[in-house]
């Protein structure tokens, strides 16, 4: 009997990759919900079957343990499903001076961030392969910047976005699609978990910068199934993603440093 194809959705309890679940299965894309929270997750795909939509498989793994990708390939073999698509969008910041922050909660994120996401885009090349379909992570316009007061968390996703584009390479000639998705501010529950100020995606200039959920899904979606390399969504991203190309490092480097510390000031 042939596999049935999927899309695996990590991180889908809330924001960004909720909405990546309702974009994908809108498109017909029978899905693998994998986060921590069964009970978001679960709501999500009652919701999803209700719109007549294929019924989600809901997993509730840490993906931050070892051995988490290795049970979602057993759930798929057992169901007789296939990786089409990953989605690699769990992750997670912290504000905070470095030396300062938690030194087993930044080796975590980089568990999650990285760690994992390079391991989700391994996993299952073969079946992505013969399914001719393709991987999206979720990287940030954090990426193309440093950043002082959020050191760990920038890096991580510096890595994303160039593991991304090399993978991209490498894997062409199989067929395999990779995109590395680049958003910019987006009000979900990031902000609380990783110590911002409450309201800070609507303050300042973020005004101008920010998207929602849904509109990053999107033009997620669309980048992936029109084989792009980085998407970026929103010119004014776009524009900050130019600033190291432009500016001295020296330069862009103290304005992230104020912009941090700003933040750190904001909190209570």
């Amino acid at each position: 009997m042939q596999a049935r194809p999927v899309t695996i959705v990590t991180g889908a309890s809330a924001g960004i990759g909720s909405a990546l679940a309702q974009v994908f299965s809108g498109k017909g894309h029978e899905l693998v919900l994998v986060a921590r929270r069964a009970q978001a997750m679960q709501a999500l795909a009652d919701d999803l079957a209700a719109q007549g939509r294929p019924a989600p498989l809901v997993l509730a793994l840490d993906l931050e343990q070892t051995g988490a990708v290795a049970r979602i390939g057993e759930a798929l073999a057992a169901r007789g499903l296939a990786a089409q698509y990953v989605i690699n969008n769990a992750g997670f910041g912290l504000l905070g001076l470095a030396d300062v922050l938690s030194r087993d909660e930044q080796l975590a994120m980089i568990d999650l961030n990285v760690r994992t996401l390079v391991d989700l885009s391994l996993a299952f090349v073969d079946d992505l392969a013969r399914q001719r379909g393709g991987i999206l992570n979720v990287a940030s316009v954090a990426g193309f910047l440093p950043g002082p007061g959020m050191a760990v968390y920038y890096a991580s996703k510096a890595f994303v976005l160039s593991f991304s584009e090399s993978l991209r390479r490498e894997l062409a000639g199989r067929g395999v699609r990779v995109t590395v998705l680049c958003p910019g501010p987006v009000a979900t529950e990031f902000q609380a978990r990783a110590g911002l100020p409450a309201g800070h995606v609507r303050s300042g200039v973020n005004r101008v910068l920010a998207r929602s959920a849904e509109e990053v899904a999107r033009a997620g979606y669309r980048g992936l199934m029109e084989g792009r390399r980085c998407v970026v969504p929103g010119w004014q991203n776009r524009l900050v993603t130019m600033l190291p190309r432009f500016l001295p490092r020296e330069v862009v480097m103290r304005a992230m440093e104020e912009v941090q510390m700003r933040r750190l000031r904001a909190r209570p």
